[in-house]
This record gives C-alpha cells, structure tokens and sequence, in this order.
C-alpha cells in the first residue's frame, strides 16, 4: 500500500507538472526551452517534476509588458500648444 501510494503521488506531480509546462508561455519558461522541460519531467520521474517547480516555473506576476506608444490628440500634444501659444506675425495683407 505505502509503495503504490508513493506511485500514485509521483505520477499526479509529474502530470501536474506537464499540464503547467504545456500551459506556459515560451517566453516566460525559465532555464530550458518548453519542450525540453516537457521531457525531463517524463523522463527523470520525482526530480524532474521537482526541478520544474523550482528551477521552470514562470515568475509570479503579470509579464513585463511593453509600453504602448500612444497616439496624441492635437489639444494633448504640447509641442502643438506651445506653437499655438507663440505669437505668429501675421501675414500681410495688401490693400
């Protein structure tokens, strides 16, 4: 009994730890590229999935993201106001 329930444990990590790996974002997978994790799970029963868990999981947190550049309305812009704000000479008129 005590034997098949270190099996039982062993195979519900190790298919915990494959469904995580398949479920990660490449680019957030730490150490070793998704696949290869994905193998050494299957491969090297207890310690693999362990080793996921410590060494592959992806980082708490939300992913750095990019910032978006974004579009400015003319009223928004202030290169656009401080052009507005200087005095324009007039052009001349002809009369």
């Amino acid at each position: 009994m005590g034997r098949a329930l270190i099996v039982v444990v062993a195979l519900a990590l190790a298919i915990f730890c494959l469904v995580q790996v398949i479920q990660a974002r490449g680019q957030q997978v730490r150490a070793m590229p998704r696949w290869v994790w994905a193998l050494v799970i299957v491969l090297v029963p207890v310690f693999g999935p362990i080793a996921w868990l410590v060494l592959g999981q992806p980082r708490r947190g939300r992913p750095p993201q990019r910032p978006q550049r974004r579009t400015l309305a003319p009223d928004d812009d202030p290169d656009f106001l401080r052009r507005l704000n200087r005095k324009q000479p007039r052009p001349p008129t002809e009369e």
